[in-house]
């Protein structure tokens, strides 16, 4: 018991970073240095009556927002962490704060979108979807961090569905995600619409991996393929059953966008999942060399990262991706160039490996293609 409790108390960690309130009420002060990341946002959340929390953690229809977050010099930050403030508004030269937060009708979110790209100038567009245990602060302030510190540039976009932001509040979450399958293939489908567009990423963590694949398994049943625009759909953490993802990626079937699996065998908040469920195991914290993920794996060319051997500032090892910057800054290089994860020369664990040497801990990477790491992505 007293083991499952401290599991308990690592999955809260994992997930809900906290911070003061208010965090949407429109700071107008700048600071030297400082820089800001302008996204969209997508969310199945209710909005709040305080305009400083701006949506809640209950159920409503998709919606959409747009927020810029302003984020503090390089100098006063630690690469792949959120600086709160300590008290709203915060300080910009020192914190986090938001400096746009607008609520869009459908006429303005069309207006944001064609002010990012047109059909001569087209754009790239990454989707990140968050895990269990987020307030809307949560995944607003960790978009802002992962495309800054991966300096890519893409257009960001944050898709948020309703969670409680408790730790006891699993159940809720859980079928929060399944709630907004449909207004996830919603956001898809403008996307994919958009001339603008030229191909869609999509990053998800934690239990955003359910919300993601199955969607993307509802649009391959019902459209009898993914369209070819939803090019790489990353999978950090991935709080789902190993089994029901083989069944998924089945029914998804080919071709299908190319997947990239990042697993840490040492997840505790996987391990707490895992007993939940009374799973055989979750696909976030695999051994991916082992039988028969290794092959199973191949077959499907998924790549895979091991994340095991990676030093991690959070206590259950479950935010090892978005808190490497390293990592992060590596994939956003090669996705804002149009490159795979795992095509030319130099693979992303070969660079990684490299910053590895460095300080940040080892990192072994299996990407099961063809038996090696040169060779290029499948045409899909």
């Amino acid at each position: 018991m007293r083991e499952i409790l401290l599991l308990v108390f690592a999955f809260g960690l994992a997930s809900c970073a906290g911070g003061p309130e208010n965090l949407f009420v429109p700071v107008s002060a700048t600071a030297p240095g400082a820089s800001s990341v302008d996204m969209l946002v997508a969310t199945t959340r209710r909005p709040a009556a305080d305009p400083g929390e701006m949506y809640s953690g209950e159920r409503g229809s998709l919606s959409f927002a747009n927020v810029v977050v302003s984020i503090p010099p390089d100098s006063a930050r630690e690469a792949g962490e959120i600086q709160w403030p300590r008290t709203s508004p915060g300080n910009p030269a020192t914190d986090f704060l938001t400096t746009k937060a607008n609520r869009l009708d459908q006429k303005a979110t069309r207006v944001w979108l064609d002010s990012h790209g047109s059909a001569r100038n087209r754009h790239r567009v990454l989707i990140f979807v968050h895990g269990y245990n987020n307030r809307y602060a949560d995944a607003v302030f960790r978009i802002a961090q992962i495309i800054h510190d991966s300096d890519a540039e893409v257009t960001p976009i944050l898709f948020t569905w309703p969670s409680r932001a408790s730790v006891f509040a699993y159940g809720y979450d859980r079928e929060s995600a399944n709630l907004s399958r449909d207004a996830f293939e919603q956001l898809l489908a403008m996307l994919v619409r958009d001339p603008a567009v030229q191909e869609i990423d999509i990053l998800a963590h934690s239990m955003g991996n359910f919300l993601v694949i199955e969607t993307l398994r509802q649009m391959a049943i019902r459209d009898r393929r993914i369209p070819a625009k939803i090019s790489d759909v990353m999978l950090a953490a991935p709080d789902v059953d190993v089994d029901v993802f083989r069944n998924e990626i089945a029914d998804i079937g080919d071709p299908h966008p190319q997947f990239t699996l990042f697993a840490s065998r040492d997840d505790k908040a996987l391990a707490l999942s895992r007993w939940i469920w009374g799973s055989d195991a979750r696909l976030g914290a695999i051994d991916p060399k082992a039988e028969p993920y290794r092959s199973e794996l191949a077959a499907e060319h998924v790549n895979v990262f091991d994340l095991t051997d990676i030093k991690s500032a959070d206590a259950a090892n479950h935010s090892k991706f978005v808190n490497s910057p390293e990592l992060v800054q590596i994939v956003g290089k090669r996705l804002a160039t149009g490159q795979r994860l795992s095509d030319g020369r130099e693979s992303v664990a070969d660079q990684v490996l490299d910053t590895a040497a460095n300080g940040i801990g080892a990192l072994e990477t299996s990407v099961e293609k063809a038996e090696t790491t040169d060779v290029e992505a499948p045409v899909k």
